[in-house]
């Protein structure tokens, strides 16, 4: 297992390889800062087009809440700052409606330095309060993917789609994330989404973060709506996985472009990596 060491410099080597004029595969680094740039370097990466990742912070025996829905505390310190550095890395992050009420999420970057991803709600019956934390005007792109025709605060951009079979399609709502210029997507939660981007065959990359406790009972992390009836037809991603800390990381790709992400590219100061922003 790869123990990952987040320090101030490489972090910002990190923020670099993101807007393309540094690699993650060159430097005197210690062990720990290099498992980190194994880590983060594939996400932030934008040179091979599109990816979506997604993340889910859960108990070691699957669990994201209590029985009660307490969710608080699942993840640890380290798995925190892990997935606020994930949102430094996207264009956007999506989640369900169900989570932004039940988690007044705010969807910003608090635990590390860099930039606010755009907040995307998918919220198809618009039940989600305009007054909702991830709706706040601070200057970052806010939208909401709804069936209905519901009007949302100026600066909020709707999305609207048709839905099929009482859902909105997970591939619909990329392609028009997509044509927003946001190229690189982070579903964050909850299960359920996450799940449905899995089973759609959108994810790039899905990171587990698995936090030292036992709940006992509560939601599943993530319940496909077709499981595989056999092994043999399980999913079976390439995985790596990191110590955090408090959380453990396991790493998953889906993709040709995932393996692609993690082999080395490297850029000069007088060069730029190509960019989809």
């Amino acid at each position: 297992m790869l123990f990952v060491d987040v320090t101030p410099k490489v972090w910002a080597r990190i923020l670099d390889v993101k807007l393309g004029r540094a690699c993650s595969c060159c430097g005197d680094w210690s062990k720990g800062e290099r498992a980190a740039l194994d880590l983060y370097g594939p996400l932030a990466r934008r040179d091979l087009g599109p990816v979506t990742v997604a993340q889910i912070g859960q108990s070691l025996d699957g669990r994201v809440a209590t029985v009660t829905g307490d969710a608080r505390d699942v993840s640890g310190p380290d798995g925190l700052a892990h997935l606020h550095r994930m949102r430094a890395l996207v264009d956007g992050v999506v989640i369900g409606v169900r989570t932004a009420l039940h988690d007044s999420s705010r969807l910003t970057v608090r635990l590390c330095d860099g930039k606010n991803p755009a907040r995307i709600i998918i919220d198809p019956q618009g039940r989600l309060p305009d007054d909702a934390p991830a709706l706040r005007d601070d200057g970052t792109r806010r939208f909401v993917v709804q069936a209905t025709e519901r009007p949302r605060p100026k600066g909020v951009q709707v999305i609207r789609l048709e839905p099929r079979n009482g859902q909105l399609d997970p591939a619909e709502i990329s392609a028009r994330l997509r044509g927003e210029g946001l190229h690189s997507l982070l579903i964050e939660g909850g299960g359920i989404t996450i799940a449905r981007f899995l089973e759609a065959k959108l994810l790039t990359r899905l990171q587990v973060a698995i936090a030292p406790l036992l709940i006992g009972g509560g939601p599943q992390g993530l319940t496909m709506p077709s499981p595989s009836e056999y092994l043999s037809s399980a999913l079976r991603p390439q995985m790596r996985a990191f110590s955090l800390g408090s959380d453990v990381v396991f790493d998953c790709g889906f993709t040709p472009a995932a393996a692609q992400a993690q082999q080395p590219v490297h850029v000069t100061p007088s060069q730029r990596l190509p960019s989809y922003h």
